[in-house]
C-alpha cells in the first residue's frame, strides 16, 4: 500500500470539492492552480488542511457522506423527469432488513400533503457499504405521482433501527424537493419578434425636481417617455441596498445585501405619509432645508451620504407621524403594512436589525463593519442581538418600512409600464455579490467562504480584477437548501419583465482569490450549476420574467450551450463581437439570436469615450498600466480598431460611399455615427437590442474604471443633460424612426 503525499492529499481533496486544476485566460495562456493556492482556497471553505491525518478524515468525509446525511438536503429535478426517485441511506444488518418501515410524506406549498410507506419486501436495496464497522444500504424511492413545478417538502421517518441506533431507534430527515422547468419564460411577444430598450443608470439622472441623484419619478417619466417612442423596456443598475458612505459604499454592485433595496432611490415627497406629516410638510417648505436641498442638486457629482441623511431625515418625521397614528392604531394603511411583515420571511427582520445595528455601531464606537464588532453581536442569533432588537423594536421597523415604500413605488412603476404598453417592462441587474460586510454576509455567514471573488486578466483589466466581496460555498450554499440563492433570484425578479444576472459564468465557476494572494494566484471552484439554472428558470416562469445571462469574459467549456437550453439570453457587446483571431467585427447576420446585443456596458467606455480614446487617456493619468507599452498598444489598437468600425458599418451600406473611411478623418463620434452603430446592431437576429442613454446624449466618461476605488469618479456622475431636456431630444427620435425601420413597429 502506497503512502500519499501531503500534497497528493491537497490535490485529492481539492478535485473532491470542486476546485478546477488549471484553466486557459482570455488570452489563451494555460493557468496550472499551485498547490499553495488549492491550500488557501480549501482554509477559505472552512476546512483543516494543515496536517496528513487532517486531510485523511476530511477527504473521506466527503467520500461518506452521502450515506451518513440519510438524504440530501435538496434535490432539484426537471418537469419532464417525473415521477422523481431519490435516493436515502439506512445502516441496518442483513437481518433485520425486513424489519424497516420508511414513511415518505410531501407537502407542496399550499399545505396540502400525501403519504406512502415501504416496508418489508419493498425495502430493496440497490447497493450496500460498510462504513466503520456498519452495514449501509441504499434505497431508491420513487413519487407515486406527476406534480406541478414548484417547491415541496419531503418528510422521511425509518424506524425499527434499535440494533444500530440504541433507544431512539428511528432516522428522521426533511428535504427540499423542487420541481423546475426546462426553460426560462419568454412573453409570447419575443417569441418570433423583437424589442429595443434604455439603458440608464438611475442614480445619474439629472432632473430640475430630484434630490440630486436620481429617483423613481425620474424612472415614471422616462418610462412615460421611453414607452412614447417605442421602447419595450427600460434596463436599471442594481437598486441593492449599499451604505451610501464615499467611497467604498457607493458601488451598486457591492451592495451590503441583494436581497433588499436602496432607499435613496425613493421619491419622498410622493410618499403618502410624507404628504400627511404636517411636520414633514414644514420641513419641505421651510427656507434652510430648501437651501440645504438646492445645495444637492446644484452638485457637479453625486453626494450619496448627502441626500440619503436629507432623504431619511424627511422619512424619519414621516415614519414617526405613520407609527403612532396608523401602526400603533391598526388604521387600514398600518394593517397594509403589518399585511407586508407578515408575507416577508425572517430575512427581512434580520436585514432592519443589521442596518439598526451598523448605524448604532457606527456612532456609538466608530466601526463600520460588523466583523469589528463586539464578539457577542456578530451573530443575528445571539442573545445580545436579541435584546437590541427588543429594546430598539421602533428602529428596527423603520429599515422594514423603507423596503415597504420602496415596493410600493416599484409596484407602480411596473403597472405603469403595462398600462404603456411595454412588452417587457423594468429590466433589472443583479449583481454577482454582496460584500463581507454587509447584511447577507452577517446573517448567512456559515455559507460564505473567506476569500474574494474576481477575474483572471483580460483585455480591458490588464491585472485581472478582484471585486472584493465573499463567495458562497457550493457545498454550504446546497445543504441549506439553496434558500439563499432563491430568495435572491425572487426578490430581484419581483416588479421586473427582466432580470440580468452579472457574471452568469460564475453560476458555473467562480474565481476564487484567497485572502492576502494576488488575483494571479487565483482558481476557479465549479458550481452546482444545473441546480442553480432549473432554479432560476422556475422563478422566471413564476415571475414572467426573461433572463439575461452576462456572459462575458473567460468561458468554461459547454457554458453558453447551457444557458440557450434554458432560453437565457446571452448578452453580445459589439466591441467584443471579432472574427478572433482577426480582429474584424462580426457580421450582424452572425450574431446569435437568442441574445440581447448592445454596445457597451457601465464598466466600458461610452461610445463617444471609445472614439476619443477617454478610457485610455484616464488609465494613463492614474497609472493604470503595468508599462508604456501595454499603453501605447492600446492606443494603436484602438485606432486600428475605429478603423474597422467604419469598416463595418460601410460593409452594410449604413454609411455612404462618400463617408471617410479612415478614422483619422473622423475626429470625434458624431449623433449620426453613434446612431449608425446602432443601426448595425438592428440588423443582427438578436431578440432584445439595448441602447445606452449616455452613447445618445454624448456623456465622455464611462460611469465605472474597473480596478479603481477614489482615483475615479466611479458611480457618482450626473447625465450632463437634465431629464427634462432627454425627452426633447431629437437624437431619440431619429433613434427610433431606426429602430421603427427594422422591427415594424407601428
Amino acid at each position: 500500500m502506497t503512502t500519499q503525499s501531503y500534497d497528493e492529499l491537497i490535490n485529492e481533496l481539492s478535485e473532491l470539492c470542486g476546485i478546477v486544476n488549471e484553466y486557459y485566460d482570455i488570452f489563451g495562456n494555460k493557468h496550472i492552480t499551485s498547490v499553495e493556492t488549492k491550500k488557501a482556497v480549501l482554509r477559505a471553505m472552512r476546512l483543516s488542511v494543515d496536517a496528513p491525518d487532517e486531510l485523511h478524515r476530511a477527504i473521506e468525509e466527503h467520500r461518506i457522506r452521502p450515506w451518513k446525511d440519510f438524504t440530501e438536503s435538496v434535490k432539484v429535478f426537471s418537469v419532464n423527469d417525473q415521477p422523481f426517485t431519490i435516493s436515502v441511506y439506512i445502516p441496518v444488518e442483513e437481518e433485520k432488513q425486513n424489519s424497516l418501515i420508511l414513511t415518505c410524506s410531501i407537502e407542496s406549498e399550499d399545505g396540502r400533503r400525501e403519504e406512502f410507506t415501504l416496508s418489508g419486501t419493498d425495502i430493496s436495496p440497490s447497493e450496500q457499504r460498510w462504513i466503520d464497522n456498519k452495514r449501509y444500504i441504499r434505497l431508491n424511492i420513487k413519487d407515486t405521482k406527476i406534480r406541478d413545478i414548484g417547491y415541496y417538502k419531503l418528510n422521511l421517518i425509518c424506524e425499527h433501527l434499535e440494533h444500530i441506533l440504541g433507544d431512539a431507534g428511528r432516522l428522521q430527515k426533511s428535504a427540499k424537493i423542487i420541481i423546475a422547468p426546462d426553460t426560462c419564460y419568454m412573453p409570447s411577444k419575443l417569441q418570433d419578434g423583437r424589442e429595443w430598450g434604455l439603458s440608464i443608470n438611475l442614480y445619474s439622472i439629472r432632473s430640475h425636481r430630484n434630490w440630486g441623484i436620481g429617483d423613481f419619478t425620474d424612472l415614471k417619466e422616462l418610462v412615460l417617455w421611453a414607452s412614447g417612442i417605442g421602447a419595450g423596456y427600460i434596463g436599471l443598475n442594481p437598486l441593492h441596498a449599499i451604505f451610501n458612505t464615499t467611497p467604498f459604499g457607493i458601488s451598486p454592485y457591492s451592495p451590503i445585501s441583494r436581497l433588499y433595496r436602496n432607499f435613496i432611490y425613493l421619491d419622498v415627497e410622493d410618499v403618502p405619509d410624507v404628504k400627511s406629516s404636517v411636520k414633514a410638510q414644514e420641513l419641505l417648505e421651510s427656507d434652510a432645508f430648501n437651501k440645504e436641498l438646492n445645495i444637492f442638486r446644484e452638485k457637479a457629482l453625486i453626494d450619496y451620504e448627502g441626500a440619503a441623511l436629507l432623504k431619511e431625515r424627511l422619512l424619519r418625521i414621516a415614519f414617526d407621524d405613520f407609527y403612532e397614528k396608523d401602526f400603533l392604531k391598526e388604521s387600514q394603511r398600518g394593517r397594509d403594512f403589518k399585511s407586508y411583515l407578515s408575507s416577508e420571511d425572517s430575512g427581512l427582520e434580520s436585514f432592519a436589525v443589521f442596518c439598526a445595528l451598523w448605524r448604532h455601531m457606527r456612532d456609538e464606537r466608530g466601526v463600520y463593519s460588523w466583523q469589528e464588532w463586539p464578539e457577542e453581536y456578530r451573530r443575528y442569533n445571539s442573545g445580545a442581538v436579541q435584546r437590541f432588537k427588543n429594546e430598539n423594536e421602533k428602529e428596527f421597523f423603520f429599515y422594514q418600512y423603507l423596503q415597504w415604500l420602496i415596493e410600493g413605488q416599484l409596484m407602480e412603476l411596473a403597472c405603469l409600464c403595462k398600462e404603456k404598453g411595454m412588452s417587457i417592462g423594468i429590466y433589472n441587474d443583479l449583481a454577482i455579490g454582496s460584500i463581507a460586510g454587509g447584511s447577507d454576509g452577517w446573517a448567512y455567514q456559515d455559507i460564505f467562504g473567506t476569500a474574494d471573488v474576481g477575474a483572471p486578466p483580460d483585455d480591458f483589466s490588464p491585472n485581472g480584477q478582484n471585486w472584493g466581496f465573499p463567495p458562497l460555498i457550493p457545498e454550504m450554499l446546497k445543504d441549506a437548501g439553496y434558500k439563499l440563492f432563491i430568495k435572491t433570484i425572487r426578490n430581484n425578479m419581483k416588479y421586473s419583465g427582466a432580470l440580468r444576472i452579472d457574471h452568469a459564468l460564475g453560476l458555473f465557476r467562480l474565481f476564487w482569490i484567497p485572502t492576502g494572494m494576488a488575483v494571479s494566484d487565483g482558481a476557479y471552484l465549479t458550481y452546482p450549476s444545473e441546480d442553480l439554472l432549473r432554479i432560476i428558470a422556475l422563478e422566471s416562469v413564476r415571475n414572467k420574467s426573461i433572463v439575461i445571462a452576462e456572459d462575458l469574459g473567460t468561458i468554461g467549456e459547454n457554458v453558453r450551450d447551457s444557458l440557450k437550453r434554458f432560453h437565457m439570453l446571452s448578452y453580445r457587446l459589439f466591441y467584443f463581437e471579432r472574427n478572433y483571431p482577426d480582429p474584424s467585427f462580426t457580421a450582424p447576420g452572425n450574431y446569435p439570436v437568442t441574445a440581447l446585443c448592445s454596445v457597451t456596458t457601465h464598466d466600458l467606455p461610452t461610445l463617444y469615450g471609445y472614439w476619443a480614446g477617454q478610457d485610455i487617456k484616464v488609465r494613463k493619468e492614474i497609472g493604470g498600466y503595468p508599462d508604456d507599452e501595454m499603453w501605447r498598444k492600446q492606443l494603436s489598437e484602438r485606432e486600428r480598431d475605429k478603423g474597422l468600425i467604419l469598416s463595418a458599418l460601410k460593409s452594410c451600406n449604413i454609411l455612404t460611399d462618400d463617408f471617410p473611411s479612415l478614422p483619422e478623418a473622423v475626429s470625434q463620434m458624431t449623433p449620426e455615427l453613434c446612431i449608425a452603430i446602432y443601426q448595425y446592431l438592428s440588423k443582427t437576429p438578436c431578440k432584445l437590442i439595448l441602447v445606452s442613454l449616455d452613447d445618445i446624449i454624448g456623456t465622455l466618461n464611462q460611469q465605472n474604471m474597473p480596478g479603481t476605488v477614489d482615483n475615479h469618479p466611479n458611480w457618482i456622475q450626473k447625465t450632463p443633460m437634465f431629464l427634462e431636456d432627454i425627452v426633447k431630444d431629437i437624437r431619440f427620435v431619429k433613434l427610433s424612426e431606426m429602430f421603427r425601420g427594422y422591427f415594424n413597429k407601428g
